[in-house]
């Protein structure tokens, strides 16, 4: 699991929904939660929680803008990688942390991905979970 810590900027609520606008060293992260400040009380603005997402839900891209839908990117640098059969394991430095991304070993080949590479690590916005 990855696991940050980051601060609650905004929370916009509708139904028993609530998107969770969560700075991490200043870069914005966001995640729809099922729950609102009624039933969740760790939802506040400016509250310190951690942000996780597994491993399995990182998505890794290269160079140039990344014109998709996916909000929530961490530019960084593969800092080392672990390459199997069928998965790799990168583990990428980011301004807010190290982020762990599993992938196919076949990505890793047609990306060109080495240590060192820049790349962009993304996740979806309902993969994140929030926690005190």
């Amino acid at each position: 699991m990855n696991v940050l810590t980051g601060q609650i900027e905004t929370i916009t609520i509708q139904g028993s929904l609530s998107l969770v606008r969560v700075l991490v060293d200043q870069i914005p992260l966001t995640a729809i939660v099922i729950d609102t400040p009624e039933t969740a009380a760790y939802l506040v603005p400016d509250n310190v929680i951690k942000v996780i997402f597994k491993e399995t839900e990182v998505i890794v891209g290269k160079g140039g803008d990344h014109q998709i839908s996916l909000q929530n990117r961490l530019s960084g640098r593969i800092h080392a990688i672990e390459t199997g059969q069928l998965l790799s394991r990168l583990v990428i430095d980011t301004h807010a942390g190290q982020v762990v991304s599993v992938i196919t070993a076949n990505a890793v080949e047609q990306l060109a991905l080495k240590v060192g590479s820049e790349v962009t690590a993304m996740i979806k916005t309902n993969e994140i979970m929030l926690s005190q």
